[in-house]
């Protein structure tokens, strides 16, 4: 491949997806303010008095997939639920082998995250900030040890998904799983 030919593949080519509908957007949005609200909520008068969490950063990634791109593979259950555990689980191996150097633990975290996910067919982007806030999320996520996979991380994909099976499905042109293995 010559560079001229390298670089003409960054030219792109395919046309821009349509608009959103107002619909779309106002069931996406009541999704979001449902899933993330709700998480919010249990962590901060039930899990936070106990020095546990039920929030991350990852968890809005999350909710763009699952209300407003309910249709992406990367969307489905499997991988919503997976892809967190998953990559909580490298995260925290990754720290806890490597975290002296912490650059080079966030780097195995994500990188490894992402190998497990391809591999086990959970592939969720916000998994790859579920990996690095195991890394770089301080002493009380470290703390956590291997129980930020399950808590915060599957937990929170849980709640999730449940308000996506309820709030995706109340529209009639909405439907929410595709599949879920």
């Amino acid at each position: 491949m010559t560079i001229s030919e390298y670089f003409s593949k960054m030219k792109g080519g395919a046309k821009s997806p349509p608009g959103v509908p107002v619909s779309e957007l106002l069931w996406s949005w009541l999704g979001a303010v449902l899933g993330i609200g709700l998480c919010g909520y249990l962590s901060a008068n039930y899990f936070e008095p106990r020095e546990l969490s039920l929030f991350i950063g990852s968890f809005g990634a999350s909710a763009v997939l699952v209300y407003g791109a309910l249709k992406s593979p990367l969307a489905q259950p499997r991988n919503l639920v997976g892809g967190h555990i998953i990559s909580g689980l490298v995260g925290v191996g990754c720290y806890q082998l490597f975290g002296e150097t912490l650059w080079l633990a966030a780097a195995l975290g994500v990188s490894f995250a992402i190998v497990a996910m391809l591999a086990t067919k959970t592939l969720h982007p916000p998994g790859g900030a579920t990996a690095l806030i195991a890394v770089i999320g301080g002493p009380k996520v470290h703390s956590l040890g291997f129980l930020y996979a399950f808590l915060p991380a599957g937990a929170g994909a849980l709640i999730l998904l449940i308000v996506a099976l309820f709030v995706n499905n109340l529209a009639k042109n909405r439907k929410y799983p595709e599949y879920w293995i």
